[in-house]
């Protein structure tokens, strides 16, 4: 784009440049930008979305003009133009613009031999994306409505069948935290569930046209985890896929207990009763960790992308304040949509917090007095 903003110019942006639904953040509405090469995100507001999601080259920046003023009321001038397109020509997202400069690279981490082995990851696949692929060419049949839903319908009888046993999984529980043969046995089933809550989300991201461009493992000493990265999750078409792709560690999580939720049904009373019964309360303790509605956790994502917010958490917070200082002049930014958003989030959040303090302070009580 030249100083002079020529009326007849087309512009068009670079293939694979991916843009968000509109996503509530504090009291505006924003969408997220994303470059294919950089994998750089940043936001924009509506009315620049409005502009980047026409400029498919067809479209002269007269074209672009008359519509923007017919939906928002004013034409933008060659000053308005000049500033729009340096700042895409500047982030690489036009395609007739250079690639953005890369940032400088944080040293490596073999310059920090002492952090490197307390802290780092490890790809575990020279190519994600191709594994992703084989794994759903392998599990692609079970990913169907009329095999998911009987699959949740499992995981919900074997939950409730278990909430109705709780005294019994308690015991178990008590049982296997006092032997370290069994605790070890039951980490080790948890932790490869927790690889497969990995996997799963790779697996159904890809499902639904998601890129997976990681799979490794992440250790912040003592804890070694697994992670797979999904480069567009947040630009996929739907809020329900979103969710999908949130949701399918937890169930993961839930469909490793099935086999073993089977086998204590039909184990006679004793020891590999109880252990079995250990496994699934603490089992099922960690599928529904996933769930809970705070950060960093699933059940975070899950409700943001519901909400359809972005730094949910963050903007909560800041509401809060300002609704707690009676700033009325901050609160009056915040269109009627966010304010309920934020509101309800607060107290959901709250109350998460309240009941998670009260559970664990029973369970801890009644382990001990087992």
């Amino acid at each position: 784009m030249t100083a002079a903003a020529p009326a007849d110019y087309r512009p068009v942006l670079r293939e694979g440049v991916l843009l968000s639904e509109p996503l509530l953040h504090g009291p505006r509405t924003v969408h997220l930008v994303r470059h294919p090469g950089s994998g750089q995100s940043f936001e924009i507001g509506v009315r620049e979305h409005f502009l980047l999601a026409r400029m498919d080259g067809r479209r002269t920046l007269g074209d672009l003009g008359a519509a923007y003023a017919e939906a928002y009321g004013r034409r933008l001038g060659d000053a308005n133009w000049r500033q729009l397109l340096a700042l895409l020509g500047t982030k690489g997202l036009l395609a007739d613009a250079p690639e953005p400069a890369g940032e400088a690279a944080p040293p490596p981490d073999a310059a920090r031999p002492a952090n490197r082995l307390l802290r780092g990851s490890l790809p575990l696949v020279a190519d994600a994306a191709a594994t992703a692929a084989r794994l759903h060419r392998a599990v692609r049949p079970l990913l169907t409505a009329r095999c998911v839903l009987p699959l949740l319908v499992l995981i919900a009888a074997m939950e409730l069948t278990l909430a109705l046993h709780l005294g019994a999984l308690l015991d178990g529980a008590a049982t296997v935290l006092g032997h370290p043969v069994l605790l070890a046995a039951v980490f080790a089933l948890l932790w490869l569930s927790t690889a497969l809550h990995e996997l799963a989300h790779g697996v159904v991201a890809h499902h639904h046209g998601g890129t997976v461009s990681a799979i490794g493992l992440r250790w912040r000493l003592p804890m070694v985890i697994m992670y797979c990265t999904v480069d567009n999750y947040r630009y996929l078409a739907t809020r329900w896929r979103r969710i999908q792709i949130a949701a399918a560690g937890a169930v993961m999580n839930a469909l490793v207990l099935l086999p073993f939720f089977l086998w204590w049904l039909l184990a006679p009373a004793g020891g590999t009763s109880n252990a079995l019964a250990g496994l699934l309360f603490l089992g099922s303790l960690h599928a529904f960790t996933m769930l809970i509605p705070l950060p960093p956790l699933d059940g975070y994502t899950i409700v943001s992308q519901a909400a359809g917010a972005a730094a949910l958490a963050t903007s909560s917070r800041t509401h809060l304040a300002a609704t707690l200082r009676r700033d009325r002049t901050a609160l009056a930014g915040y269109p009627r949509r966010a304010r309920r958003v934020y509101a309800a989030y607060t107290a959901l959040a709250a109350t998460t917090v309240a009941a998670l303090l009260a559970t664990l302070a029973a369970l801890v009580h009644t382990l001990l007095t087992r």
